[in-house]
C-alpha cells in the first residue's frame, strides 16, 4: 500500500489573491542555458547507456556553471575578446567491465549542438570553451543501479511539489517569453537577442510585464536607431499580450529595457553581440532558473532541488519534481469542481521510487462539490501515476518533459 493523503483546503486560489509575482528566464539567459545544456547531456548519456548496455547507468549532470566571457560592443558590430566558459560537472559512469564510455566527448558534443540549435549568434566552436569535471560516482549510490528489480531505489531523501492550473499571470509571462523567442519574431525582428527575462506583477486585474531583452549590435546603427527599433518591439509585444490576455486583465502595461537612457550613448542602451548576457555581463548556474513548469512563481510553494541533469531513473530530485506537476495537471484536468490543486511527493533514500514516503494532494474546491468524491478520485490518479512511474521515467530519459 502506498502512503497517499488528500486534504481539502479553504485557501483563496492564487489567481484570486490581490498580488501575484511571476518570473521567467528565456532561452538565452545564462541560468536557462545551464539547465537546458545539462539536461540535454543527461538525455544523451541515458540514450548511450541504453544503446550499449540496455539500461540507464548512474549519472548526475546537475552541477554546471556558465562563466561569462568578455566582448567589445559598438554600434554595427563588435568582437569577442574572451570566450564564455561552460563547466560541466558532477558524476557519471565511465566504464562497465572492460567497456569505456566517452562521457567527456558526449558531454561536449551535446553542449555544442545545443548552442548551435538555440543561440543564433553564438559560434559553439569559437565563442565557448568547455571544461568537463565529471567523475565516477560514489560506491553506495552507484550500487543502486546494480540492484535487482525494474524500478530503482531513490538515491536521495527529498521533497517536491507541483501545482495546477497556471494562473492567467503565469500564462502571460510564459507565453510572452515564448513569443519573443519565436521564429516569427526573430524573422521580423532579427535584432532581438535570445536573453529574454520577464517579471510579471499583477495587482488585482492590472498586469505589469517588465521585460529585459538586448538588441544585437550588428543591426543597430546608433542611439536613435536603437530607440526606434525598441519602440516597434514594445508595441508588437503589447499587441500580442493584449490580444491573448485582454479578457483576463483590465489593464496591461509593458515596460521594456527600463535601464535605457538616451543621453548616455552606448552605455545607455542594452546591446549584445551574441544575444546572451553570458557574453560579458552575467554568469549562470544550474538550479537558478525556471522551475520545471517553466516559471518562477513566488506565490507558489517551491522545492530547492535542481531537476536539470539528474538521472531519470533514481534521482527523485528530477523524477518527483516533474511528476508532481504532471499529477497535479492530471487531477485538475480530470476531476470536475477543482479550482486549484497541489501535489507533494516525499522520498526516502533507498525506497523504491514508486513508493514515496508520502504522496499528498491539497485541493481547493468550488462551492457545492462533494469532498469525498474528489478525494477518492484524486487518490486514484496519484495511485495510477505512481504505478506507471517506470514508463514515466523512460519518457524522462528521452527528454519528453522539459525542465526549464
Amino acid at each position: 500500500m502506498r502512503n497517499i493523503a488528500v486534504e481539502i483546503l479553504k485557501n483563496k486560489p492564487v489567481a484570486e489573491q490581490d498580488v501575484e509575482i511571476v518570473e521567467r528566464k528565456g532561452v538565452g539567459h545564462p541560468d536557462y542555458i545551464c539547465d537546458a545544456v545539462m539536461e540535454s547531456i543527461s538525455v544523451a548519456l541515458s540514450q548511450e547507456y541504453m544503446r550499449r548496455f540496455g539500461d540507464i547507468l548512474h549519472h548526475n549532470i546537475d552541477k554546471g556553471l556558465l562563466v561569462a566571457g568578455q566582448v567589445e560592443r559598438k554600434f554595427g558590430g563588435g568582437r569577442v575578446i574572451k570566450p564564455i566558459e561552460l563547466i560541466i560537472g558532477d558524476r557519471a559512469t565511465f566504464k562497465v567491465g572492460n567497456k569505456q564510455i566517452d562521457v567527456e566527448g558526449i558531454a561536449i558534443e551535446t553542449a555544442k549542438k545545443w548552442f548551435q540549435n538555440n543561440l543564433r549568434f553564438v559560434d559553439a566552436e569559437r565563442h565557448v570553451k568547455y571544461r568537463v569535471v565529471l567523475a565516477q560516482g560514489s560506491e553506495e549510490l552507484t550500487d543502486i543501479f546494480r540492484r535487482k528489480g525494474k524500478l530503482k531505489g531513490a538515491n536521495d531523501t527529498s521533497a517536491a511539489v507541483g501545482y495546477a492550473p497556471f494562473t492567467p499571470t503565469e500564462k502571460a509571462v510564459y507565453d510572452a517569453e515564448r513569443f519573443l523567442n519565436s521564429e516569427n519574431v526573430k524573422e521580423d525582428f532579427p535584432e532581438t537577442g535570445e536573453d529574454v527575462k520577464i517579471m510579471g506583477l499583477r495587482r488585482g486585474r492590472s498586469l505589469d510585464l517588465t521585460i529585459a531583452m538586448p538588441l544585437i549590435s550588428r543591426y543597430v546603427k546608433d542611439v536613435s536607431d536603437y530607440f526606434k527599433k525598441k519602440d516597434r518591439i514594445k508595441e508588437t509585444t503589447k499587441n500580442f499580450v493584449r490580444e491573448r490576455f485582454g479578457r483576463e486583465f483590465e489593464e496591461i502595461n509593458i515596460h521594456y529595457n527600463t535601464l535605457d537612457k538616451k543621453s548616455q550613448g552606448l552605455g545607455g542602451v542594452y546591446l549584445s553581440l551574441l544575444g546572451t548576457s553570458a557574453e560579458d555581463a552575467d554568469s549562470g548556474q544550474v538550479g537558478r532558473g525556471n522551475r520545471v513548469n517553466g516559471v518562477i512563481s513566488l506565490n507558489r510553494p517551491m522545492g530547492t532541488e535542481a531537476a536539470a541533469g539528474k538521472n531519470p531513473v533514481s534521482h527523485v530530485g528530477k523524477i518527483y519534481n516533474i511528476l508532481a506537476h504532471k499529477l497535479a495537471k492530471d487531477i485538475y484536468d480530470n476531476i470536475e469542481g477543482i479550482k486549484e490543486v497541489y501535489v507533494w511527493l516525499v522520498s526516502e533514500i533507498g525506497a523504491r521510487i514508486d513508493k514515496p514516503h508520502l504522496a499528498s494532494a491539497q485541493v481547493v474546491l468550488k462551492k457545492g462539490v462533494d469532498k469525498k468524491t474528489v478525494s477518492k478520485k484524486t487518490e486514484g490518479i496519484i495511485e495510477n501515476g505512481l504505478s506507471n512511474i517506470g514508463k514515466f521515467c523512460a519518457e524522462l530519459a528521452e527528454g519528453k518533459y522539459p525542465v526549464c
